[in-house]
């Protein structure tokens, strides 16, 4: 099995690339809903989740472990790939592509405060785009929105509009959290046609893939087990919406 989580639907996103490339692999998915979102917590304890997460799904048998968090990536990968007896897959906002796609040498990275404050982000731009105008926009209305499954509706236009306000000028714009892929329709109807927008998960499905194939993890059912820290009648509706159709949700206490 492979295992993925997130703080809460956004992974769901990653989990999709996943099964695209992998058919047949068996995924368990965790949602960290009762700490969503962990953009704005403090570093330790985004930590103590990320692992408290990891150490939950290696405990049910899987064999890689993807932290399908842009923001857990940057504060925990690091200490997760020492804790963990299993590889674990990060993520990070697509700053490399970014700069390869500009033209007009000006990049916007829609991402939680967590991500954006992370020495991780710092060193992306340091490493990538020491030429490129980086703009970062802290979205976490955003993240609310896409957990409440509000995906489509005209607040949740409203917000991204005002978000891209600040960057005109932009004609790259990276999805620095796994919620943001279902906002793509109305992001790419607020920034125009001629903006590239950027999206990581099928870099992390296929580097998933990769590992894999490495460590001779057998094809599976092709079955999904999903698992939620909150309530699961609460976030249910939200899931389907994310997901496109109605996935049982198990709830769990997550030890700390």
């Amino acid at each position: 099995m492979i295992g993925i989580f997130d703080s809460g639907l956004g992974g769901l996103t990653v989990t999709r690339a996943i099964r695209d490339r992998m058919p047949h692999a068996d995924l368990v998915y965790l949602a960290d809903s009762a700490y969503c979102p962990y953009g704005p917590r403090p570093v330790d304890e985004i930590r103590a989740r990320a692992l408290a997460c990891g150490r939950w799904l290696v405990d049910q048998g899987v064999r890689i472990v993807v932290v399908a968090c842009n923001t857990a990536t940057a504060a925990a990968i690091e200490l997760l790939r020492h804790e963990l007896p299993v590889p674990v897959v990060g993520m990070e906002p697509g700053v490399k592509p970014a700069v390869a796609a500009t033209r007009r040498g000006k990049v916007a990275v829609m991402a939680t405060s967590g991500t954006l404050a992370s020495d991780r982000f710092r060193a992306l731009v340091t490493a990538y785009a020491a030429d490129v105008e980086v703009y970062a926009l802290a979205c976490p209305d955003l993240v609310e929105q896409v957990e409440a499954g509000a995906t489509s509706d005209e607040q949740t236009r409203t917000l991204i509009a005002g978000h891209l306000a600040a960057v005109p000028d932009a004609d790259v714009i990276v999805l620095g959290c796994t919620h943001f892929p279902p906002l793509t329709p109305l992001i790419s109807a607020c920034a125009g046609p001629e903006v590239t927008i950027i999206d990581t998960g099928p870099a992390v499905a296929a580097q998933t893939a990769r590992i894999a194939e490495r460590i001779g993890l057998p094809k599976g059912s092709g079955m999904l087990r999903c698992y939620t820290t909150g309530e699961p009648q609460a976030v249910a509706p939200a899931f389907a919406n994310i997901w496109g159709e109605v996935l049982p949700l198990i709830g769990i206490d997550l030890p700390s």
